[in-house]
């Protein structure tokens, strides 16, 4: 897939590789804890002018943005993968355990992510979305097969996992985070039509 700018052209081969060198570099430094790393090193970590970078993404919060959106694209591609090799209920027990993982990664990109908070930008909204359409692709799957209630959509339980991932700042979060969505995973099969 081509990446293009706002003018609708394609990006070059060379300015595809540099603005894919700018993102790694980013997430790197972001998803590492350093939040407060500067387009300046960056830009120097990517082995491209600041210029450059300024070409690719206007703001500093526009490169915070594009990575987000990145780890995002990513959990979500997910499903497709498991489903294909998992039963509907485990590809689901999966996936809900990445999306502890996602949380445990994002860690260190939310005080990067705090300097987008304040603005009007869609990215989380657009991320919940995504993230809730998915689940409810896994929970429709697991419903079909019989494993999984059919009572409860995506957007429930991002909330619901919301609320355990929220605990990140408290020591030991992620291991109680795996406990309460194993919990969590236990009620979505409960109540679930018994095959005969």
């Amino acid at each position: 897939m081509e990446v293009v700018l706002s003018s609708s052209r394609p990006l070059r081969a060379d300015a595809r590789r540099n603005r894919e060198s700018l993102l790694a570099a980013a997430r790197e430094a972001f998803l590492g804890g350093e939040a407060d790393a500067g387009v300046e090193e960056i830009a120097r970590r990517a082995g491209v002018a600041v210029g450059t970078l300024y070409r690719h993404f206007e703001t500093r919060e526009a490169l915070v943005e594009e990575v987000y959106r990145q780890e995002v694209d990513e959990l979500c591609a997910a499903p497709a993968d498991l489903l294909d090799r998992h039963a509907p209920d485990e590809a689901l027990r999966r996936f809900l355990l990445l999306l502890v993982e996602h949380a445990a990664v994002s860690k260190g990109m939310a005080v990067a992510l705090e300097s987008i908070m304040a603005t009007d930008s869609p990215v989380f909204d657009d991320a919940r979305t995504q993230m809730a359409h998915t689940l409810d692709r896994l929970l429709r799957a697991g419903a079909a097969a019989g494993t999984i209630r059919g009572d409860v959509g995506g957007r429930t339980m991002l909330r619901a996992l919301g609320g355990v991932c929220g605990m990140r700042a408290t020591d030991g979060w992620k291991d109680e985070a795996v406990r309460i969505t194993a919990i969590l995973f236990d009620g979505l099969r409960f109540g679930a039509p018994q095959q005969g």
